[in-house]
């Protein structure tokens, strides 16, 4: 419950750094996503030219089943979209894209640090692993909103182990999946998957896989840990 608190509180930290409760969406009318209300009342303080920054900056990136099937290599066709750093900017980016099931099937949408690619080679993303969450189709649309919220608002408890998420929309379903840089990490692996679920409000099972694993055994890959 206290996690779900901290996604939902509205203040703003030190040195200008924006905490989650102070991610709400531009200031028109509150806003209802699911079950929850996210407030857009006036948040105390404020950074540069009266934006409100975010601990890291953040990157999106798309990779359109199009552009997958002219490349030979996997990861090849991912682009970067646009790199935020203030709360602003993320709501500017979010609002003026295709939700998860808006998204035409096969595509993948990533939400990476920025500097950090969403691949599996690179240095921070080498030794880790990722939690996948599995949605009907069309129905994940809320959570993808939940985990962005989470990851850029700082909220998990090993938040420095964060490297990003992807929502992956297929014919029959879509799935997010977290990534994180140390999957040796037992401790930190299980509490933000615990953590996780309770942002989502997810009832299922979730499983973690390391990308050593899913490398050498692709969809065969069995689950590390469970929660």
């Amino acid at each position: 419950m206290a996690a779900k608190e901290n996604c939902r509180s509205l203040r703003t930290g030190n040195n200008n750094r924006a905490s989650p409760r102070a991610i709400s969406a531009p200031k028109k009318q509150d806003s209802y996503v699911g079950h929850r209300r996210w407030p857009r009342e006036a948040v105390e303080g404020s950074g540069r030219n009266g934006h409100h920054s975010l601990e890291n900056a953040w990157t999106f990136w798309f990779d359109s089943p199009s552009a997958k099937s002219m490349q030979s290599a996997w990861g090849d066709s991912i682009r970067p979209v646009y790199t935020f750093s203030t709360i602003e900017e993320f709501w500017s980016v979010y609002n003026n894209i295709y939700h998860p099931s808006k998204m035409v099937e096969g595509a993948d949408f990533h939400c990476f640090k920025h500097k950090v690619e969403p691949k599996w080679e690179d240095p921070i993303c080498a030794h880790g692993g990722k939690w996948t969450a599995t949605f009907a189709r069309g129905k994940s649309d809320a959570s993808w909103l939940y985990t962005l919220l989470a990851m850029i608002g700082e909220q998990f408890d090993h938040r420095d182990e964060i490297c990003g998420a992807v929502v992956s929309v297929r014919p029959r379903q879509e799935k997010i999946s977290l990534w994180t840089r140390n999957a040796f990490n037992f401790s930190a692996q299980v509490s933000i998957g615990k953590q996780w679920k309770d942002f989502l409000d997810y009832s299922d099972s979730i499983g973690y896989i390391f990308h050593d694993d899913a490398q050498r055994a692709d969809k065969a890959a069995k689950k590390r840990y469970t929660v």
